[in-house]
């Protein structure tokens, strides 16, 4: 048995939200099981890694992200196209990392972190104090006492028979607490939840519920801060149950969302999805082009407009509709609508 338990006060809110969760995995579950392809799971995968990185001021695009994992040239910080290279990298590791070994974290972290920091896949050496503008709002414990407080908590997670998402979320906080790297913390104790969640349910290790925080990133902090401040995880609890809650109920409405449009796909339309897909992002001649279309005014009417109608394609320059530049890219719904297609 783990030697530390970390304190939390469990509340009816954590009860309410924890079976509402439950349900809302059984839902998804339903439909994910028969339907998530490969390119439906990637393009959740590819929202997790952009909107974690946003959190940590990565301004690239999630239509950026996603060329740089096709191998396409980006204009980008060479810094940030790394970041998203290595959370790849990560992410895609994650099925053979036990969430109890330390081992195992530190190799994530070697990942996470390839060719940014000098100390990758090693704790830290020296304290450490976050920051939020120029006030210090959590100073983690010593250097000297990190590998001691990562291996009580790594043993808790293994030994620990409170529900997983409740252990989850706790470890997120007592992580963030503890602070053991010099750099990448943050990006590592969502990965890690991930993980813990995967291990539990497989479908919830392509739940972008990094989208739901990046949305709510003064909650998110400002639920860390009162954690700190009580000594015990309760309020950040209560906020990543809610957070996980929501991404739920999104990839599910996205699911029927999308179940409906398929079915209204026409021949036309999903040629186009098809002229798009892998991240293309193209002028109506280079799409026309794809298909060998030669009259404008017949692919228009039967290919264009009705996969903007249907939200499977969108604009890069929505205000401009007749931009000399305008150009046309698959939205999530269309990926999608793609991936069940095939």
């Amino acid at each position: 048995m783990s030697r530390y338990t970390p304190p939390l006060t469990l509340t009816t809110r954590m009860l309410g939200l924890v079976a509402d969760i439950s349900e809302q995995i059984g839902q998804l579950s339903a439909v994910s099981d028969s339907q998530q392809t490969p390119q439906l799971r990637r393009g959740n995968r590819i929202r997790t890694i952009h909107a974690s990185l946003a959190i940590e001021n990565n301004t690239l695009s999630v239509e950026q992200v996603t060329a740089v994992l096709a191998g396409q040239r980006v204009l980008g910080l060479p810094r940030e196209i790394q970041e998203v290279r290595n959370a790849f990298a990560a992410y895609e590791a994650m099925p053979d990392w036990q969430p109890d070994s330390r081992a195992d974290l530190l190799r994530a972290h070697e990942l996470l972190m390839h060719g940014l920091i000098d100390d990758a896949g090693r704790l830290r050496g020296a304290g450490v104090g976050i920051y939020r503008g120029d006030q210090l709002v959590h100073m983690a414990p010593p250097a000297s006492r990190v590998m001691h407080l990562i291996d009580d908590l790594l043993a808790w997670v293994g030994s620990c028979d409170w529900h997983p998402l409740i252990i989850s979320c706790v470890f997120h906080y007592e992580f963030e607490f503890i602070h053991p790297f010099s750099d990448g913390n943050g990006r590592m104790a969502r990965l890690w939840q991930t993980l813990i969640l995967s291990r539990w349910r497989p479908v919830l290790a392509y739940l972008p519920v990094e989208a739901v925080i990046r949305d709510q990133q003064e909650a998110y902090y400002a639920a860390l801060s009162s954690a700190d401040r009580l000594a015990e995880a309760t309020p950040f609890v209560e906020f990543m149950l809610q957070s996980l809650s929501v991404a739920l109920g999104e990839a599910i409405r996205n699911e029927s969302a999308t179940d409906q449009v398929t079915d209204q796909v026409t021949d036309q339309v999903a040629r186009l999805l098809q002229a798009l897909q892998g991240g293309a992002s193209l002028k109506v001649n280079q799409v026309m082009e794809r298909l060998g279309l030669a009259h404008k005014a017949t692919f228009r009417g039967n290919y264009l407009k009705p996969a903007l109608a249907a939200g499977l394609i969108e604009m890069t320059d929505p205000e401009s509709p007749t931009s000399p530049t305008q150009r046309y890219r698959l939205t999530l719904s269309g990926a999608k609508a793609l991936a069940q297609l095939r």
